[in-house]
């Protein structure tokens, strides 16, 4: 493609810009302020800030798209309670403009509207974040603008020849707002209407033939550099598989980047910093979201304040070239610092076939979270949802696990245990602070030392940012603790029982600990059923979670009849 020189006004308007606005929120999430102080540094990050900063620990999700409805989105745990998190809706342009447009509502009011269902989303997944950011947001398109502007002020992507005019012709997808090549693209069956369709091979979406001038970014020029980035970082995407698959990719070539739409089609957006001709290409425009609620466009010396770079970004693997190799080269152009991680996950399918509000095979999350309350669906999709492949989603999955995990298991030892032990703890905890515990059985021996070691496990998986494993790694606490209990039969020896309540207690106390991130409800009731301070924070910190930490619970403990898990109502 020919290349011609960028419009002169673009730069004339960008000079009118560059002073820097200072950022205007601060950190503050379900009513208590982050102090930046106590916030720990990362143990896996795969780039720093400079030596002796300290910066919030950053978790952004994925992008969603607000033209319809939110279907089921995965959430995880991710590892450190001091951290800065938030959730985006995105804005995918013409494919909102078109949603709007059919069902007769102005683009803005329609995106408002279905953005209220993915805040309600997020409260109802009982989800903590500090900020739900929109690329409709001021601030949002302030930063947009300056990163644009900035980029041609600093002669760092015209004048490197990074940003350059030129007509460009391919396949256009319309939901993934992208050009694809010749080799991307196959013919297949609309099961709509029966017509012959080209579609993405990637994401299965129909493509249109387009043709049209715009701005292009030489992501060609980038190959060498995120080659060298990948081979020196080599945790930076999370799985690994994903890595291999990356470097493939990019070793095979890079083709320049379309970075603009024209106005004319599409009028609802972010213009071209002084060319008004021009929309700026949405995923651009909100890969950037990432930089703006961490203080975008940086005050001197304040870079790393609000939390860049990102500590994770978490996506979901339809999405990682976007995030992988055009977000890396957008920062490399600008001399930013990267992200240090990006975390993958796989897709949740209906019998076996990818969920699609098309095909209408998707999940209400709302109602599943009304049937099986928030606390089972967040234990289950964390449980179930690998990070390389996709999972299959199905209520039966869900009703299983609940009984055998949950009811049968956690729900049925913790209610067994306080059986033996007549609702009555402080023997047992008070016989192990004064050290007149029984003599430990090979057998209590085993099992203490596998308890003791459970919590590091548990962390390492975390810090490899693994939440389904970290998680089977508490259940398997429970699974253990269920067959020593058996095995050990305190119930017929009342002087070794000491020992082996106590053994059960701690096995329970631990895990209830550790459980708080995936289900915050039932943990809090299973640690106040054991009496575990809930006054004294310390109590039920990560740190509390080894074994003779804690002394002092399982006071005044009261006989219940409720039940932890109980019986689910379900439809036969």
């Amino acid at each position: 493609m020919e290349t011609a020189k960028c419009r002169l006004r673009a730069l004339s308007w960008a000079s009118k810009y560059l002073p820097a606005r200072s950022p205007s929120w601060n950190c503050s999430s379900r009513g208590y302020t982050r102090h930046v102080s106590s916030i720990r540094h990362r143990r896996f990050a795969t780039a720093a800030a400079p030596e002796g900063a300290r910066k919030p620990y950053y978790v952004t999700t994925p992008i969603f798209y607000v033209n319809a409805g939110a279907a089921r989105q995965g959430g995880r745990p991710i590892p450190h309670r001091h951290r800065r998190t938030w959730d985006e809706g995105s804005v995918s342009r013409l494919q909102i403009q078109r949603a709007a447009q059919a069902a007769g509502m102005d683009t803005q009011a329609f995106c408002d509207m279905n953005c209220k269902t993915f805040e309600a989303l997020v409260k109802a997944a009982n989800l903590n974040h500090d900020h739900f950011i929109r690329t409709t947001d001021a601030a949002h398109k302030d930063a947009v603008r300056y990163f644009w502007a900035k980029g041609f002020l600093k002669e760092m992507l015209q004048h490197r020849g990074y940003i350059y005019t030129s007509k460009h012709e391919g396949w256009y997808s319309v939901s993934d707002e992208t050009f694809f090549p010749q080799s991307s693209v196959q013919s297949a069956l609309d099961p709509a209407t029966g017509r012959k369709v080209m579609v993405s091979v990637e994401t299965g979406k129909e493509v249109e033939w387009s043709s049209e001038t715009n701005y292009h970014f030489r992501l060609s020029a980038f190959q060498d550099r995120l080659l060298q980035f990948y081979k020196e970082n080599e945790s930076f995407v999370r799985p690994a598989s994903y890595m291999t698959e990356l470097i493939k990719s990019v070793s095979s070539g890079l083709q320049d980047l379309s970075i603009s739409r024209p106005a004319e089609r599409l009028n609802w957006g972010i213009r071209v910093p002084g060319d008004d001709t021009q929309t700026i290409y949405v995923w651009l425009d909100a890969l950037i979201n990432y930089l703006t609620k961490a203080g975008y466009p940086f005050p001197p010396g304040q870079e790393h304040k609000l939390g860049w770079p990102a500590d994770v970004h978490v996506i979901g693997k339809d999405i990682v070239r976007f995030h992988c190799i055009y977000w890396p080269a957008f920062l490399m152009a600008l001399d930013l610092p990267l992200p240090r991680n990006i975390l993958i996950h796989g897709h949740w399918t209906m019998n076996k076939e990818k969920m699609s509000k098309s095909t209408g095979n998707v999940v209400n999350p709302f109602f599943a979270i009304d049937r099986f309350g928030v606390d089972t669906m967040r234990f289950f999709l964390t449980y179930q949802g690998p990070l390389g492949d996709d999972s299959d989603y199905d209520n039966e999955f869900i009703i299983r696990d609940y009984k055998k995990l949950l009811q049968w298991g956690l729900g049925n030892l913790s209610h067994r245990i306080m059986g033996v032990a007549k609702w009555d703890l402080r023997p047992y905890i008070e016989a192990a602070a004064s050290g007149n515990l029984p003599n430990a059985s090979d057998l209590d021996s085993a099992h203490q030392a596998f308890i003791e070691t459970a919590p590091q496990r548990v962390a390492d998986h975390m810090d490899n940012l693994n939440p389904r494993a970290a998680l089977r790694e508490i259940m398997g606490i429970i699974e253990k603790t269920q067959k020593y209990f058996h095995q050990a039969e305190p119930w017929k020896d009342r002087d070794q029982a000491h020992r082996i309540i106590y053994n059960v207690c701690e096995s329970l106390r631990m895990a209830g600990i550790l459980l708080q991130p995936f289900m915050p409800e039932k943990s809090a009731e299973l640690l106040d059923l054991l009496r575990v301070d809930a006054a004294d924070r310390s109590k039920r910190r990560f740190s509390a979670a080894s074994y003779g930490a804690d002394l002092e619970y399982g006071k005044d403990v009261e006989k219940t009849k409720k039940i932890l898990f109980p019986p689910l109502i379900v439809e036969d």
